[in-house]
């Protein structure tokens, strides 16, 4: 017997309702059916989801097989309606997902002159972080991706978009953002330091060797960037992320960091919306490198 997604959506259902009775009545089935549904998934694995026949408790098996369980089912449950909903598509449906910083920089102008040129082309966007960009690609829900890290998936051509400099991001009204002389990393790590996914990336030894100091991290961007404009923390980020950030913040280069973020562009070598695709990334493009042409002018509103 293998597992399938019924018995996983049946699962889910009891252990969130914490009875046969409820659950039963959000699927539409019996209560003996669904007993019966947990019962093969339990014989399948070998273990009890359960703790007791009250259904109220979740063993420590039932707490992961309730984690995996979920999120596969909502993978299960957008693939089939990205399918209903290409069917209903005259022209077909282009998807298109990338980091935030990107994404608001690049989404308009792609969207405006695709719906010019095909007004009849369903368009769907995404805005997420890195790793999320990489499986919605990977998984086939995007048809093209942009992503701060690169990676070699099956079938997905991977081109380096830009590259963007790694500056400190601070409140514009911070001691450091009016200090005589070239800011170093040494300056950087004698105030509080909020650490994000993209400092990982960097490879300076000094920078790697403070990064582990760091108590907290804060993986949603803009969460950081209002809690640096907030307060007396302070924050690396490329440059161009400080395009989605609000008014009251300052952004400065250090002087002993030379790494830049790289920007990849991913892209399916086999879909449906083939045409419409290389016309995108041409789109992207073009878009990127008048972007990244003169970055400064277009963060005049941050101080350096």
């Amino acid at each position: 017997m293998s597992i399938k997604i019924e018995m996983l959506r049946s699962f889910c259902a009891v252990a969130q309702a914490g009875n046969l009775s409820d659950a039963a009545d959000q699927l539409g089935r019996t209560q003996s059916a669904v007993s019966m549904t947990l019962k093969q998934l339990e014989a399948h694995l070998g273990n009890s989801l359960f703790e007791g026949e009250r259904k109220n408790r979740l063993t420590l098996l039932g707490e992961q097989v309730l984690r995996l369980s979920m999120s596969q089912i909502s993978q299960f449950d957008n693939t089939i309606a990205a399918i209903e909903k290409t069917a209903r598509a005259p022209q077909g449906i282009l998807r298109i997902t990338a980091v935030p910083s990107v994404a608001i920089s690049v989404f308009p102008e792609l969207v405006r002159t695709l719906a010019e040129r095909h007004p009849s082309l369903k368009i769907e966007l995404r805005d997420t972080d890195t790793q999320q960009v990489l499986e919605s690609v990977g998984e086939s829900w995007a048809d093209i991706g942009i992503a701060s890290v690169r990676k070699t998936l099956n079938g997905i051509k991977t081109t380096l978009l830009f590259s963007d400099q790694f500056g400190l991001v601070m409140s514009a009204d911070h001691p450091l953002v009016h200090t005589g002389g070239p800011l170093r990393i040494a300056d950087v790590f004698t105030h509080s330091f909020l650490r994000n996914a993209l400092c990982d990336q960097l490879e300076t030894p000094a920078f790697s060797e403070n990064l582990g100091k760091a108590d907290i991290t804060v993986h949603n961007t803009q969460s950081l960037l209002a809690m640096v404009r907030e307060s007396d923390w302070v924050t690396v980020l490329p440059q161009l992320v400080t395009e989605i950030a609000p008014e009251g913040l300052a952004f400065r280069t250090i002087s002993d960091l030379p790494d830049m973020r790289n920007v990849y562009l991913y892209v399916r070598e086999q879909t449906s919306s083939s045409r419409f695709v290389d016309e995108a990334v041409a789109i992207i493009y073009e878009a990127t490198q008048r972007l990244t042409v003169n970055p400064r002018a277009k963060l005049a509103k941050f101080p350096v």
